[in-house]
């Protein structure tokens, strides 16, 4: 153990992560972090002109790194000002850590100067929220936010740290685990489920797959590929998902919705079988939800359950880490023409 300021702490529990660059703009209640980092971390830190900007530059560096973005602000319009970034972490699944100053404890609830209650405001924009009053609950702190932040379906999270936090000590440790029981998110499918979707497939007439954000998130690109190849599969690819299957590919059909091609929408909407990966039915797609592949059976995998059959109905629902599940997907559809190759085709297949 090293005795340490909690403004020292932040910092040490960034380096333990991995945390390579963060962006933000100093202000008085995160004063004592950024004298921290005068005093020295291998945390490199981006001088943006908003805290707006510091948001958005840290969820692009999360997409295009993977990792976790930092965003860095003070108290009262520091933290209100990274509500914009915030939410649309959340609309994206964008695995975003924001720190933010606070007043004093002691002056918290009395409305002090620059005093908002930054985790209230942003209770429906983040994945979890932590006010730390106490520095000796600040490491763990930190270890469970990256950990929220990259599990399950990633997203936001904000650590609201009080002033007086960052400049008491403590013997700093940092946690090899993070501690929250109550954070499960499914790391394995139901086998039926995948079993029930690789026959669907097989008798359908004229599947697609439709792709969305979460297959980049999951980094399931090359199980996605291999899925769209073995079963010859027709694909439309989401905004959000662009990349996930490459653009010269034969089998990928563009963009759907409302932003795509003719021929994507005529495709998922003359389809017997959606088969979603990753994907939420977004309006910017489906338009009318029930004019939207109307004579269609949908499998929809994702790994968030609240998404499957909120805007469309899921008649198989697969619920679960994507790259597992469509590894598994694609065995069973190699099993089936297999079988299909021995004994003839199967009953009703395209």
């Amino acid at each position: 153990m090293t005795r340490m300021l909690g403004s020292d702490a932040i910092l040490r529990a960034l380096e333990a992560e991995a945390v390579e660059v963060m962006f933000g703009i100093p202000g008085g209640a995160i004063l004592p972090t950024y004298d921290a980092i005068a005093r020295g971390t291998t945390v490199r830190h981006v001088l943006a002109r908003h805290e707006q900007g510091a948001g958005h530059m840290a969820e692009g560096y999360a997409r295009a790194s993977g990792k976790p973005g930092v965003a860095m602000a003070t108290s009262g319009p520091g933290a209100t000002n990274l509500v914009t970034p915030i939410a649309d972490a959340w609309m994206d699944s964008t695995p975003l850590v924001a720190i933010t100053g606070q007043v004093y404890s002691r002056l918290i609830g009395t409305d002090a100067f620059q005093e908002t209650d930054a985790t209230g405001i942003t209770m429906p924009i983040v994945k979890h929220s932590w006010l730390v009053q106490d520095v000796r609950e600040l490491p763990q702190v930190m270890k469970n936010a990256f950990h929220v932040a990259r599990t399950g379906r990633p997203g936001p999270v904000l650590i609201d740290v009080a002033k007086d936090v960052q400049e008491a000590e403590l013997d700093f440790h940092y946690p090899e685990a993070p501690d929250m029981p109550g954070w499960k998110p499914p790391t394995k499918v139901h086998e039926r489920q995948i079993r029930e979707a690789a026959k669907a497939i097989a008798e359908a007439r004229q599947p697609i797959v439709y792709a969305g954000g979460g297959v980049l998130n999951a980094d399931a690109c090359a199980e996605l590929l291999q899925l769209v190849e073995t079963g010859g599969l027709p694909a439309v690819v989401t905004l959000m998902g662009k990349s996930c299957l490459p653009d010269s590919h034969p089998l990928n059909y563009g963009a759907p919705g409302m932003h795509g091609s003719k021929f994507a929408n005529w495709a998922l909407n003359k389809a017997d079988l959606v088969i979603a990966v990753g994907s939420r039915f977004d309006d910017r797609v489906t338009g009318k939800v029930s004019a939207f592949a109307p004579g269609a059976k949908v499998i929809h995998f994702d790994i968030d359950a609240a998404e499957v059959g909120k805007i469309r109905e899921a008649d198989i629902p697969v619920v679960g880490p994507l790259k597992l599940a469509l590894a598994q997907l694609t065995r069973d559809v190699k099993s089936i023409e297999a079988q299909v190759a021995k004994e003839g085709p199967w009953p009703s297949g395209r």
